[in-house]
């Protein structure tokens, strides 16, 4: 008998069907409640749909809005069936209710245990809750990693009436979703621990720094706002604090804190120096403390447990569990809950899904990361031993790099992303993040010498050194580690003029091997430059390696080849 079914209709979902899967089934079947839902993670199985029967749960993966897959999901007919390998090393307890509850309803947030941690904050000093936040162990699982509790104390022994919590919602890096996914699943779980850490402080203005770009996020955390006015969760011990949203333009540099205060104030948004501080002196001379999306999800459920219960879990430096957004080169990305301490291995193939030998590389803490090689892929995840790989955290996007990828076109690209976004107001970030990215771009041209090595490795820890802010001092990494690891395959590039991955297209040739060749004709009319003949040869002074003709090709005899190579 089935009781109820329940379709993700977060972002990913919806990106690939789901609301179109939800209305076919709300027009289809009238006998049964069906609800949406946030995501629960498997993003690669999307529109994932699940149906509540009286023993339990099944899921029903890529579904569509087609007769066939009603029959199948009503039928109860071949299910989907769970990783096992990730099912025993996650550690789901921040996500515990993305998935399963509607994200925009009060009374479910409410029956599923919402708001206990605040009751419970409400009964505690300010002493005592800030006391439960730093036994606890949670670091700012923005990047920076800095103690939350420590953060809060400073910010509560301000004497000042009026102190400002943000939320930096801001994620901006390539590949990372862990913010939109909490703020679309479960709003009003960071909303209480905001309104937990406006207790443990003495803010009485809390304001939510989030990306324009997350429409859904900013819907759902609208909603839960009135939710809370309505319901007067927002009065805290006789003081009324006040929630307001604010949309930011997708300035990646925006999600550096004193950047971000800048935008909030009307101000373009670049880095402030440091003293003061923003617990001294922040959003409008304010007193303020910056945590994000994460960091405040963690914040509920600390109160429930005790922080001593809490820190039970993870590392000695490194405690509770870590979102991680897993894209790249792997079969099951998506959204992951493992506790810290976890190895790279592990999450890369026992939860992605590789095939051992299959990845390269990972590159963790987004652009500004670092690429982590296959050999140090048993390294436990946590702050300081990604930071002794020169890597860093991050806020938790973590890209798989196969073997076929490029390690130097893979530098240049997220290279590209950085200077691009820096604000430059920084000679050493505006100017030599630029430097650094021609340069690369003369290695992945064909035209790179061995000096160019020389001259990365020289100017990348003056970059660090002498920039403002976050962005130029963590910009150079994804350079100085590929240069770290892989530097084989930058000499190769300089020396031999070789792209041994075939990704650098002025260093490759397309192909066409006459000998297997049935002269259908697909690939000539499909060029757009015109560059392979009649008699089925391809000009590679005129080719643009657009890769058109090779995917058209019905007997694959079109192939990417080392420039002036003699095979494929």
């Amino acid at each position: 008998m089935i009781k109820k079914i329940k379709v993700g209709l977060g972002s990913c979902g919806i990106a690939a069907g789901a609301q179109e899967v939800y209305n076919y089934l709300q027009s289809e079947i009238k006998d049964i409640e069906i609800i949406s839902v946030g995501c629960i993670g498997h993003c690669y199985a999307e529109p994932l749909v699940e149906v509540e029967t009286e023993s339990g749960s099944l899921f029903f993966d890529h579904m569509s809005a087609t007769p066939k897959d009603l029959k199948r999901l009503l039928d109860l007919n071949n299910p989907f069936k769970f990783n096992k390998n990730r099912s025993n090393l996650e550690k789901i307890k921040v996500t515990k209710l993305a998935g399963v509850i509607n994200p925009i309803s009060f009374d479910e947030y409410i029956d599923n245990g919402g708001y206990e941690a605040l009751k419970k904050a409400l009964s505690l000093s300010r002493d005592e809750l800030l006391n439960e936040i730093i036994k606890s162990g949670l670091r700012g699982r923005g990047g920076g990693g800095f103690p939350t509790g420590m953060k809060w104390r400073f910010l509560s022994a301000k004497e000042e009436s009026h102190k400002v919590l943000i939320c930096n919602a801001d994620e901006g890096d390539p590949g990372a979703f862990m913010d939109r996914s909490m703020m679309e699943s479960v709003p009003h779980q960071v909303l209480e621990g905001m309104l937990i850490g406006a207790l443990a402080t003495g803010a009485t203005e809390l304001i939510i720094y989030v990306r324009a770009e997350y429409p859904l996020a900013v819907k759902n955390l609208s909603i839960a706002i009135e939710q809370i006015y309505s319901n007067s969760l927002n009065n805290l011990n006789g003081k009324t604090v006040s929630i307001k949203i604010k949309e930011g333009a997708g300035a990646f540099v925006c999600g550096e804190e004193t950047a971000m205060i800048n935008s909030l104030e009307g101000k373009r948004g670049t880095p402030r120096f440091r003293p003061p501080y923003p617990t001294d002196k922040g959003y409008l001379g304010h007193p303020t403390a910056i945590n994000n999306v994460e960091t405040f999800a963690n914040i509920p459920i600390i109160l429930v447990e005790g922080g001593e219960t809490y820190a039970l879990d993870g590392t000695q430096g490194s405690k509770g569990t870590k979102l991680f957004a897993l894209a790249g080169d792997i079969p099951f990305p998506g959204l992951v809950e493992v506790p810290m301490g976890i190895t790279i291995g592990e999450i890369i193939y026992d939860i992605g899904g590789a095939e051992k030998g299959s990845v390269k590389a990972v590159q963790t803490g987004g652009p500004s990361g670092g690429c982590i090689p296959e050999t140090y892929f048993d390294t436990p995840v946590d702050y300081d031993s990604l930071k002794a790989l020169g890597a860093i955290m991050g806020s938790g996007g973590l890209i798989a790099i196969g073997k076929n990828r490029c390690m130097v076109e893979t530098a240049r690209y997220f290279l590209e992303f950085t200077a691009k976004e820096s604000c430059g107001k920084c000679t050493f970030c505006r100017v030599g993040t630029t430097r650094m990215l021609e340069t690369l771009e003369r290695i992945t041209g064909g035209e790179g010498v061995l000096e160019d090595i020389q001259f990365l490795e020289d100017i990348a820890p003056k970059i660090i050194k002498g920039s403002l802010c976050g962005l130029g001092q963590t910009a150079p990494n994804p350079v100085l580690a590929s240069l770290k690891y892989f530097k084989h395959e930058f000499i190769e590039h300089v020396s031999d003029k070789k792209c041994l991955a075939l990704q650098c297209n002025p260093l490759v040739d397309v192909y066409l091997d006459q000998s297997k060749c049935i002269e259908c004709g697909a690939c000539v009319k499909t060029c757009p430059v015109s560059a392979i003949s009649k008699d089925y040869v391809v000009d590679n002074s005129i080719c643009t390696r657009c890769n058109s003709c090779i995917e058209i090709c019905p007997k694959k005899t079109i192939y990417r080849r080392v420039k002036g190579g003699v095979n494929g």
